[in-house]
């Protein structure tokens, strides 16, 4: 996904005033005060010197090192935006340095544990990546990204796609309804408005709901771009990458955390779900594989503890962009696409 700009004083001012209305500390990475970013393009992130200790299972709440299926044959091509790619983790890798792509992104953890050599091994992720960015070139902060599907050939034997929060405005609507948040708690909790999703009313009206059809586009999109897939790469295995759960289903023990009115969290994690579901679908209508990374993150969401989360909150504990994986969501991606392979 994408990244919003850092530079917003305003709503940085805001967002701190909501937290110490609430009494709530404010938290700092290495001691330098991380401003509130949403889901990748450009920019670089503020990272915690804290060291992500990963072991145990998935089931376990943390994710170790994944298992390896037999390696693979043949190539294998990475593609997709910054959940892929895993801005803010160290080490940053591959050019141009503006996809912002981590050498423990689940890509190359994926490609170690199938033993496939690095000159077989193309990771063309992107932060700030939509669909469009996969047979056309992507200009970024630092350098142009070519077009993600250049690196298929007749030799890729095996693909993953994980693409489509862009397309859908994933970053502007969390920055929307985090707005709305700082209002709604600012002015009582709903208590004058008797709403507890007032993002959720800017997008849902009159039985149409704006980021449905936003999913819907989106999933046409990626049904034409599967195709041009499996011309380049007739004899790839292909996988669509789903994203996990970046929030809980309820938010009755996250909204302020996050800035978002309880019944956002909600919204917005429904908004992924059904992103995930169009995904899918668009996935086995082709007959390429389908990864699900929601079902295995569920708890170790935005929200969750700080040693077991995938997804760093807007103020990062761990080394990674706001409202992203970090290591050990990267690592629990990476588990979920090598079951998916060895299945």
């Amino acid at each position: 996904m994408q990244s919003l700009p850092s530079s917003r004083p305003v709503l940085r001012f805001l967002f701190l005033k909501a937290y110490a209305r609430a009494g709530l500390a404010v938290v700092t990475a290495g001691g330098v005060l991380v401003t509130a970013v949403a889901c990748g393009r450009g920019g670089d992130y503020a990272s915690s010197p804290t060291t992500v200790t990963v072991n145990a299972t998935a089931a376990a709440g943390s994710v170790g090192s994944p298992s390896a299926p037999p390696s693979a044959k043949g190539g294998y091509v990475a593609l997709g935006d910054s959940y892929t790619s895993g801005p803010g983790i160290p080490d940053r890798t591959g050019t141009p340095t503006g996809c912002q792509r981590s050498d423990r992104n689940y890509p190359s953890l994926v490609a170690e544990s199938l033993g496939i050599k690095a000159t077989d091994f193309r990771d063309m992720s992107c932060s700030g990546a939509t669909i469009g960015d996969l047979s056309g070139a992507q200009s970024t902060d630092d350098g142009t990204n070519p077009a993600q599907l250049s690196a298929l050939s007749s030799g890729t034997r095996l693909v993953t796609i994980g693409i489509g929060g862009n397309d859908i405005g994933f970053s502007d609507l969390v920055e929307q309804c985090t707005k709305s948040g700082i209002v709604y708690y600012a002015t009582g909790s709903g208590k004058y408005t008797g709403s507890k999703a007032p993002c959720r009313g800017k997008y849902v009206s009159g039985g149409t709901d704006q980021i449905q059809q936003r999913i819907l586009t989106a999933g046409a999109r990626l049904a034409d771009a599967l195709k041009e897939v499996k011309q380049r790469a007739p004899q790839a295995r292909v996988y669509i990458v789903g994203y996990p759960a970046i929030l809980p289903s309820q938010g009755s023990d996250c909204g302020l955390d996050m800035g978002l009115a309880p019944g956002d969290v909600t919204f917005l994690n429904q908004e992924v779900q059904q992103l995930n579901t169009t995904l899918k679908q668009r996935a086995q209508a082709v007959g390429a594989g389908y990864v699900d990374t929601y079902t295995p993150s569920v708890g170790h969401d935005a929200c969750s503890a700080p040693k077991s989360r995938w997804i760093e909150p807007f103020l990062p504990l761990a080394p990674a962009a706001p409202v992203h994986p970090n290591e050990r969501g990267e690592r629990g991606m990476a588990e979920a696409v090598l079951r998916a392979v060895d299945g």
